[in-house]
């Protein structure tokens, strides 16, 4: 993934000269400048940055205020500390309110280049994947009670969002401006993604307080929403809506039915219900959304007199079946 590094300081010349021995010693980074605080607080708004550097002395806003506001709201980016001035102290001090680094002036840019270098590398310590399954991945995590933060990038559009684990439960989400649930909603609908894995998370305020599989399943529906026919037409496996799918006609269902089961076998009807057609193309695309495949056979317990076995083709085919059925060797025959 390509990084946006940002360094703050009101010295504009040192921002330039920076900002290219940097790009030239690793093409992957993109290096914004900005020159205080207020300034630096803008880009974070906006930007989807990976690192900050910053001095201390600055006018509007200085060093020390913008590691407060950034520890407050964006804990995960780490910050490296430029000062003319260090001691052992202050650098204590620092460490203490959040700097992941303390750098003394002047120092080189291949210093710098080398710090920077080992905290980007812990971003991606547990991983980078490519072209892969949100929802399967993340429920893994959710599994594995895992501690960590997940960085995504959407594919092929390039956006990026944050996602923040801690024992396995979705604690935090950031995309752009916009933190917790809306975060998570926005970052679980995109399909597919690039992701990389931090073994660690700083977030211990949990701003969401649901569980994930709800979550994945309300970003599918809001997703599926939003681009019907995309959802429909391109998803992995597919809602099988065309005529080998259906091949088999009414006449055919009920004439197989009859052969294995025999005319006291239970069925009470076997016919063609369009209105269930939508119901289970939703159902069908939450199941792949969840990594369980596509639905090819749905049983429903209405507390009637009769169950219902559904067949998924277009219209769909509903069997009605009374308590004598054999009803594994009808979901046999059916789902077969």
């Amino acid at each position: 993934m390509l990084r946006n590094v940002l360094i703050v300081d009101d010295d504009r010349e040192m921002l330039l000269d920076l900002r290219e021995g940097l790009s030239q010693r690793d093409a992957s980074l993109t290096v914004l400048m900005a020159g205080n605080g207020v300034e630096a607080l803008e880009f974070l708004r906006s930007h989807d940055v990976s690192l900050v550097v910053t001095d201390l002395k600055m006018p509007l806003m200085d060093g020390l205020g913008l590691l407060s506001a950034i520890m407050q709201t964006y804990a995960d980016i780490p910050v490296i500390v430029m000062s003319g001035f260090g001691t052992p102290e202050k650098e204590r001090q620092l460490r203490q309110g959040g700097a992941a680094e303390f750098i003394t002036k002047p120092f080189s840019v291949d210093t710098l280049a080398r710090q920077m270098g080992m905290l980007l590398n812990q971003q991606s310590e547990g991983g980078t994947l490519h072209q892969v399954s949100t929802a399967m991945f993340l429920q893994m995590i959710e599994m594995e009670q895992k501690t960590c933060t997940v960085r995504l990038e959407q594919r092929p559009s390039g956006r990026r969002g944050i996602l923040f684990f801690v024992q396995g439960e979705l604690f935090d989400a950031r995309v752009g401006d916009a933190f917790g649930l809306s975060a998570a909603l926005q970052i679980l609908a995109w399909e597919p993604v690039s992701l990389t894995v931090q073994n660690s998370c700083r977030i211990r305020e949990n701003r969401i307080r649901k569980n994930l599989c709800p979550l994945i399943l309300e970003a599918a529906r809001r997703r599926d929403e939003k681009n019907p026919l995309e959802a429909i037409e391109h998803s992995p496996r597919g809602w099988a809506l065309d005529a080998a799918s259906c091949a088999e006609s009414l006449a055919h269902i009920r004439t197989r039915i009859e052969e294995e089961l025999g005319a006291g076998g239970g069925v009470e009807d076997v016919f063609e219900d369009p209105s269930w057609s939508e119901r289970l193309k939703r159902i069908s695309r939450h199941g792949e959304h969840l990594n369980l495949g596509r639905l090819t056979l749905a049983w429903l317990n209405r507390g009637e007199s009769c169950d219902y076995l559904v067949r998924p083709c277009e219209p769909p085919v509903v069997v009605a079946l009374n308590p004598k059925c054999p009803r594994e060797k009808l979901i046999q025959l059916l789902g077969g």
